[in-house]
């Protein structure tokens, strides 16, 4: 029976920190890596910002496409910041501990710009539809008002998911294992840890995950079927190539985002693919972000055509 009694008082208790394994284990690769993920999120806060103080700043990027744009980068910005010092400091520092309100903040967060980042890259492939198979009613389709219902739109289901995610995992018990295989709280090692039952868990965060991502792409796939539809049916070579332009960066950034958190997420929980998922969600946690205000900038006529006035202003502003 004591053993029982035991048992019975370690499951009741919970842990008040979790302890971050990190990226690696192997101390040779911290300091290279900190580095490297380093200027990484130097690169991801540089850029984003200069895209979104473009867009405000040149009045001819004041469309629905950059108001999408402006939206992604912000979220891409704010995305990076949740994990991204956490991160850093695992390489620095013997042990990486985090609280667990601060864990369960940083899941939210994480949770809320993913999901918000899926429905925002949505809503860029509808607006990239009417743009080219309606382009006479683009205007009267794409208001301001319909722009930013769709943002917001975007922002509360990724806030509702969020909700629903960080709240079913309050009601899990820890007990003496508070150690996460991760850089990050991220929902399923998370759950790894957790002494309760974790079924409904799983069950949810599977549905809401995998709702985002079959919605998400079925529109995304709608979209740019009906836009090859249209651009097979165009006459003109300049018409293809204005439309593959148009289409080609946001194609980039979703086979980016989403390729990565499938091969993140979409594999069978072992220990062996654990080190796997941590490896392809650097790509969607880093690379994405930092990625986007490049390729959004590189291929685009209209982005480089902002980046030379703005040049123009600073320079002769301070010469003036």
């Amino acid at each position: 029976m004591p053993p029982m009694k035991e048992m019975a008082i370690e499951n009741d208790s919970s842990v008040s920190e979790f302890i971050l394994m990190g990226l690696t284990d192997q101390p040779e690769l911290q300091l290279p890596l900190f580095f490297l993920f380093l200027v990484n999120y130097t690169a991801i806060v540089v850029g984003n910002l200069s895209l979104m103080s473009l867009i405000f700043l040149n009045p001819h990027l004041h469309t629905p496409m950059y108001f999408f744009l402006f939206n992604l980068s912000f979220i891409d910005f704010c995305y990076s910041f949740v994990f991204t010092p956490k991160m850093l400091v695992s390489f620095v520092s013997e042990k990486n501990i985090i609280p667990f309100t601060g864990c369960m903040t940083q899941l939210f967060f994480f949770c809320f710009f993913a999901h918000s980042e899926s429905y925002v890259l949505t809503v860029m492939a509808y607006d990239r539809y009417v743009a080219i198979c309606k382009p006479l009613l683009y205007k009267a389709i794409m208001l301001p008002r319909i722009c930013c219902l769709l943002m917001f739109g975007s922002y509360l289901v990724g806030c509702s998911s969020a909700m629903v995610l960080t709240g079913l995992m309050l009601r899990l018990s820890f007990c003496n294992n508070n150690i996460i295989d991760h850089y990050m709280c991220d929902i399923f090692p998370v759950l790894r840890i957790s002494c309760s039952n974790t079924y409904v868990n799983e069950l949810v965060s599977t549905a809401v995950v995998g709702t985002a991502i079959i919605l998400c792409s079925l529109i995304i796939l709608v979209s740019y079927a009906m836009i090859l539809f249209n651009i097979i049916h165009m006459s003109s070579g300049k018409g293809w190539s204005k439309a593959l332009g148009t289409c080609g960066s946001h194609i980039i950034t979703v086979s980016f985002f989403y390729g990565s958190g499938l091969l993140a997420y979409v594999k069978p929980s072992s220990a062996e693919t654990v080190g796997q998922g941590k490896f392809f969600s650097v790509f969607y946690t880093f690379l994405v972000p930092m990625l986007n205000p490049l390729i959004y900038s590189l291929r685009n006529k209209d982005v480089k055509l902002a980046v030379k006035k703005t040049w123009k202003r600073l320079t002769s502003y301070f010469i003036n």
